[in-house]
């Protein structure tokens, strides 16, 4: 399949995330250029307080070095900006001249710092705070200064404000409102964050307007517009940020303050599309994380033809760490005439907790000091949930560790949204690797690494698996002992690094045994044989070419089994099968339940001229394979019309008899409606009935019988031959080792199989591959 040209301009959190999740979603569709306008890889941006602060380093904030760019086949240019999308020849051109062809654009071009528009603002000394540069400066400006004012009093004019102080500056914060963080805090917390700002140090200078920036060349003070001035050497704009949408708008593309996108992150023109900070879904502009990644994740779905609902927006929350005080808000926590609330307040611990309700439900809330309550707020706010008066006071109790939110959450979802790392990670990490801090989980995990919102969440986590409620069990997701990686990353790391050997696998990936176990051996065999076609296993069988094959068995001896497409041998078949049989005294016959002959206790020494005497097709030997077709022709009874299919069932054996799967495929085709019922307990079941055949799958007759699901009904015996084709490949190509069809049915759903099957063309595209996949294995058995 060729791939297709996908250019990213942007290499910012929003725009890198949507790639790694590509990079998950459809690994082999796209040839990815991304284009950064600063000299660095993806860094995480909002760490720079971190940086600044003095707890992190530039290199701890660096979210995927160059070498993961390399690994992955992205190229990367750095220091370089797009200024023209070429829409009608599908081209970006750069500042360096640079033209690059695409199939598909992404934008995800950030923001910029607003810059007040001050007199004497481009003096030396006034910087905003956005960038590893930004961050730079204010690290060298605090080795030769002393005086700093931060204008802003929003979440990044605090964070530069205590990083500052940790430099050894003096630092005022200047504020247009009365509040601080007044987007983010009522004003009780805001009051009880200034409180013990200040006590660290912080001076406010509240409810007044910038009005000129003082100094020569340099800065020098700063004056209000009442008149009075404060001396500084360093002016911080932390005033807010603006979308970088100009190159849309110069390009043709509908903007608004934003980039223009639909749910499903589409621009006006075809092919172009917006994630981040520069994009506006539904008259909003998001600059949180979470609402950012989401997006990026909904977008590789739809890039990668992955069925996706679209971005539908996101509940804006807050939960952050202001020099060392824990803050949450969420929703409309402001009262008006329609609205009451309840609050909790301890001035002596440094706690406060409010919520906020329109009749029976929460519809806002903060909380300062103690945020444990964050998620089950957060979750009572967005289903919201009917709270009867007697319980509203109860939202505001401390948390019983069994009772918690992340006591409730499933194992599978995440506590971590920016990094994707589920409770179950952490609860697997913390066993293993005995964790006992916040901060440990974070450094094994990468949990709270990003924004830090969840750090709540991640110790109330650790509370809870120290409590005696604890008693959940986490699966081991690693393939098998030998590894701590999972399938998927197996699978992911023989792909990126084009491992194309089972030694070579466990060499690379530096497996804990030298030549594996019987769990991974297998495993490592398929899926190098479905990323890898002419890679041969020759442990289980000897195949030479369709007459001469053969399974070897425990006791040294190999069993034949004649091909007898259907079940349905000719005189002449028997006549071969009957001589065999009665030439070799070692060859015993038995029928199987797939309506085969096999020839068992075949000696090494005869293969050649059994081989020789029957002259002809044999079944091909394997372990997880599909298995010879079962037929039911019906009771003699019933009035049904018997049209045997052999075209239909010689077809698809022909297609898949030299194909493995994940695991063994049993299938069955029922020429009548009266006597269907074991069809219908087969990976895949036909049955035949009136205008056409109705196709069962997921079914297993094994101990516990399972009954397959209609996948389609079908008029033809063509159509019948695509759709059960169609789903063997899609199966093949999807699910994990072992893994049965129903279980895989289970994890991907059978609507979403449904609707992959029903669309024509990648129907068409699996039976394409299917028939390169049989080819190529044909050839390299015969030219072993």
């Amino acid at each position: 399949m060729v791939k297709r040209k996908l250019v990213v301009v942007g290499n910012g959190m929003a725009g890198v995330r949507c790639v790694e999740n590509i990079l998950r979603e459809g690994p082999d569709a796209f040839d990815i250029t991304i284009f950064g306008r600063e000299p660095h890889g993806n860094y995480s941006r909002i760490m720079l307080s971190s940086v600044l602060q003095g707890s992190t380093s530039f290199k701890e904030i660096m979210l995927n070095p160059y070498i993961w760019y390399e690994e992955n086949g992205i190229t990367l240019y750095t220091g370089e900006m797009v200024t023209q999308i070429d829409k009608e020849n599908k081209c970006v051109e750069t500042d360096l001249g640079r033209e690059v062809e695409f199939d598909k654009l992404i934008m995800a071009t950030g923001s910029s710092p607003f810059v007040l528009p001050l007199a004497g603002v481009e003096k030396e000394g006034v910087i905003s705070f956005r960038t590893i540069e930004d961050c730079q400066r204010m690290i060298e400006t605090a080795d030769h200064y002393k005086k700093a004012v931060v204008i802003g009093g929003g979440l990044l004019g605090l964070e530069a404000a205590r990083g500052l102080l940790n430099l050894g500056m003096e630092v005022d914060v200047v504020h247009r409102s009365e509040y601080i963080m007044q987007r983010q805090l009522d004003e009780q917390a805001s009051l009880m964050l200034q409180k013990e700002l200040e006590s660290q140090g912080m001076r406010f200078l509240l409810n007044i307007v910038s009005h000129e920036v003082l100094g020569e060349e340099r800065v020098e003070g700063l004056r209000f517009d009442d008149g009075t001035e404060v001396e500084t050497d360093l002016v911080v704009m932390a005033v807010g940020i603006k979308p970088n949408s100009q190159l849309a708008k110069d390009s043709g593309v509908e903007t608004n303050r934003g980039i223009l996108v639909n749910d499903f992150l589409e621009t006006n023109t075809p092919d172009l599309y917006a994630i981040g900070e520069c994009a506006e879904h539904e008259g909003i502009v998001y600059g949180l994380v979470q609402p950012l990644y989401e997006q990026g994740e909904v977008l590789a779905r739809h890039l990668c033809g992955k069925k996706v609902s679209g971005y539908r927006g996101s509940v804006l929350s807050t939960q952050l760490k202001i020099s060392g005080v824990d803050v949450f808000s969420v929703g409309q926590f402001t009262p008006d005439r329609t609205t009451e609330g309840i609050h909790y307040q301890n001035d002596i611990e440094g706690v406060y907790k409010k919520v906020v309700f329109r009749g029976n439900k929460a519809v806002g809330a903060v909380l300062f000091g103690d945020t444990r309550l964050g998620p089950k707020l957060l979750d009572t706010i967005v289903k919201e949930k009917v709270v009867s008066d007697q319980d509203k006071a109860s939202l505001l109790d401390s948390l019983d560790p069994g009772n918690s939110p992340m006591a409730k959450l499933p194992l599978t979802d995440n506590v971590c949204t920016c990094n994707g790392v589920s409770k179950e990670s952490i609860i697997a990490a913390v066993q293993q690797e005995n964790l006992k801090t916040v901060d440990e989980v974070k450094t094994c995990t990468k949990a709270s690494s990003s924004c830090g919102g969840c750090k709540p969440s991640v110790a109330e986590l650790l509370d809870y698996i120290s409590s005696d409620h604890f008693n959940e069990e986490v699966k081991d997701e690693s393939l098998c002992a030998c590894t701590s990686l999972s399938e998927d990353e197996v699978v992911e790391q023989i792909q990126l690094k084009e491992l194309a050997t089972r030694e070579g696998i466990m060499d690379e990936l530096e497996w804990n045994t030298e030549k594996g176990c019987s769990d991974c051996r297998p495993a490592l065999n398929y899926y190098l044989q479905m990323i890898h076609p002419w890679f041969e296993n020759n442990e289980e069988a000897l195949y030479l070419n369709e007459k001469m094959n053969a399974a070897l068995q425990s006791d040294g001896t190999y069993v034949v089994t004649p091909q007898i497409h259907g079940g349905i041998p000719n005189i002449e078949q028997l006549n071969k099968m009957t001589y065999v049989a009665n030439k070799y005294s070692s060859i015993e016959l038995a029928i199987s339940r797939s309506q085969r002959i096999h020839f068992l206790g075949v000696k090494k020494k005869d293969l050649s001229r059994v081989w020789a005497d029957l002259d002809m097709p044999l079944v091909v030997p394997g372990v997880n394979k599909v298995s010879p077709i079962q037929t039911s022709i019906g009771e003699d009874q019933c009035p049904c019309t018997k049209q045997y299919p052999f075209d239909l069932i010689r077809s698809l054996e022909q297609r898949t008899e030299l194909l493995q799967t994940p695991y063994r495929l049993n299938i069955e085709i029922s020429l009548c409606f009266h006597n269907g019922a074991e069809a219908t307990t087969k990976d895949i079941g036909s049955i035949k009935v009136s205008g056409g055949w109705e196709i069962y799958v997921g079914g297993s007759s094994a101990k516990n019988v399972r009954e397959g699901q209609l996948l389609c009904v079908v008029h033809s015996d063509e159509e019948a031959l695509q759709f059960m084709a169609g789903f063997i490949q899609y199966y093949r190509e999807s699910a994990r080792y072992r893994e049965r069809t129903w279980q895989w049915l289970d994890r991907v759903g059978l609507v979403h199989v449904r609707e992959v099957l029903f669309n024509e063309e990648i129907r068409g595209d699996f039976l394409e591959r299917m028939n390169v996949d049989s080819t190529q294995r044909n050839d390299t058995l015969v030219n072993m």
